[in-house]
């Protein structure tokens, strides 16, 4: 990893307003602070963690339409660009190599960033005598919890990666090679374990602390890695502990868990919050999925009446309209599944499209949320997810009968009248569980894991239609795996001890 990327003796600290409507978002950066000099007050600590966060709501992180939604929505059976775009046809196309990475250096580079801020907010957090106990675990909970999902993405992009869980010399940390993928993982349950087991974070947030992960958002997290494990059954226990014990529910309206006025709804464990003209805060994410005015509609002599028609609900389609499901994604929705209007889009205020959108995560209303400027939340993990996961793994360890209730607890709002599953055998379900997530999670960056996961990432590529690009020709096994970008290797060759091939990707 790039040295410049770690700081040993500081990290981006935050200044938040001093009015009463303030939001843990809203801040400057104010510059690289001696931990030795700074770590002396509640509000420091707290200003400490808030600061790990800066990684995060960057562009090559959650900030925009790229960054890492680029390796978890395309390169799978959901979504595409709608036409050729030079920065992600590596991925989506599997054209990838050690030296074409598009943006993979600049999410490794952030993610980096951020666990090296979150060891050193760690390290000197517990160590002060200047802090107290509630704070003191606040901060730890969050710093722990950054830190995991950081390598959470990293394990999962590049499996074997570099891993260092403590504050160290900016030398050393540039030195290290690569950890076998299991044990990182194992690293990381522990460290959500400790989230729980010390109740370092609440279990429920309000007004402006909306946004910060919880210890359901920590069981959520925990739950993800034990299905990579195949820990089938601590899967299980946990899911089923965020199913009892929670405060989480699953909305009667699909189209409601994605209302941008709403977006931490009950069903939402976790979302990254971003604040509209706050100076590197907005998000402009949706403008990946809006629609341009210059493609549509389908036929170009009505585009004035759709404009006008726009107009007149104070909308626009004024995005980049770069990521569209896939054909097959299209054509393999079923016609009678209630969440398919929230994810094809095909027509709007009458006008029939060119292109079809992903409905819930495009934002038209151009005065409440501009271009290039969403005061929106970023959906990481919600309830819906948590039922599924626990399908499959009571499918894998019993088979289907002690896996329906929870499979059909979220086909319950997808159908009228309702289509419960039942008689299926193991397999059969296991292709049921893996379809429905499909449909239920689409665009919402699970897909490709998911895939990689199970086993069926080339089979699945291959087998799909799409419109701009064939990666079903270029696809290989090594694929499956990101390869660590060519200049980092050049920064610190012991990268290469443990896998010469650098993920297949060197031969």
């Amino acid at each position: 990893m790039k040295a410049t990327f770690i700081k040993y003796i500081g990290l981006f600290l935050l200044v938040i307003s001093t009015s009463g409507c303030e939001d843990f978002l809203e801040e400057e950066v104010r510059g690289i602070i001696d931990p030795s000099t700074f770590y002396t007050s509640d509000a420091e600590a707290t200003l400490a963690a808030n600061g790990i966060y800066l990684n995060l709501r960057q562009n090559g992180f959650y900030g925009n339409w790229q960054g890492i939604h680029t390796f978890t929505q395309l390169g799978a059976d959901e979504l595409e660009s709608s036409r050729q775009f030079g920065g992600n046809e590596p991925i989506q196309n599997y054209t990838l190599t050690q030296s074409n990475y598009s943006n993979a250096r600049q999410l490794w580079q952030l993610i980096y960033r951020m666990v090296g801020d979150a060891n050193s907010v760690i390290n000197n957090v517990e160590n002060s005598p200047n802090i107290s106990e509630a704070v003191r675990k606040q901060t730890i909970g969050e710093a722990l919890y950054l830190r995991s999902f950081g390598y959470y993405h990293l394990s999962n992009l590049w499996g074997d990666v570099p891993f260092y869980n403590e504050e160290i010399p900016i030398a050393d940390a540039a030195a290290l090679g690569r950890r076998p993928v299991n044990e990182i993982r194992n690293s990381l349950i522990q460290d959500l374990k400790r989230i729980e087991s010390e109740n370092l974070l609440p279990g429920a947030y309000t007004g402006s602390d909306l946004g910060r992960p919880t210890s359901w958002a920590a069981k959520a997290l925990m739950a993800k890695i034990y299905l990579w494990q195949e820990d089938l059954e601590n899967a299980k226990q946990t899911c089923l502990s965020i199913i009892n014990d929670s405060p989480h529910r699953l909305l009667a309206s699909y189209e409601d868990v994605f209302d941008v006025n709403n977006p931490f709804n009950p069903e939402v464990i976790w979302a990254i919050d971003f604040q509209k003209d706050v100076p590197g805060n907005a998000q402009d994410r949706t403008d990946g999925f809006n629609p341009r005015l210059r493609d549509e509609p389908k036929n170009p002599s009505e585009r004035g009446a759709l404009s006008q028609a726009l107009a007149a609900r104070n909308e626009e389609f004024n995005g980049y309209g770069l990521t569209v499901p896939i054909l097959s994604f299209i054509e393999e929705f079923p016609s009678d599944d209630l969440r398919r209007p929230q994810n094809v889009l095909s027509h709007y205020l009458g006008f029939e499209l060119t292109f079809q959108y992903l409905t819930k995560f495009t934002n038209f209303d151009f005065v409440n949320s501009p271009r290039g400027n969403h005061g929106e939340a970023t959906l990481i993990f919600r309830l819906a997810d948590i039922y599924l996961m626990l399908a499959e793994a009571e499918n894998e360890l019993s088979g289907p009968e002690n896996a329906y209730a929870s499979i059909n607890a979220v086909r319950e709002r997808a159908y009228s009248p309702a289509q419960p599953y039942s008689g299926l055998s193991q397999a059969e379900l296991r292709k049921a569980i893996q379809d429905e997530r499909r449909w239920e999670l689409a665009g919402e960056g699970h897909r490709r894991y998911d895939l990689i996961r199970w086993g069926i990432l080339l089979e699945t590529v291959k087998n799909s239609r799409y419109r701009t690009y064939n990666p079903g020709n270029n696809i290989q096994l090594h694929h499956i795996r990101l390869p660590i970008p060519e200049e980092e290797i050049i920064l610190n060759p012991n990268l290469l001890d443990s896998d010469p091939t650098n993920n297949g990707y060197g031969n």
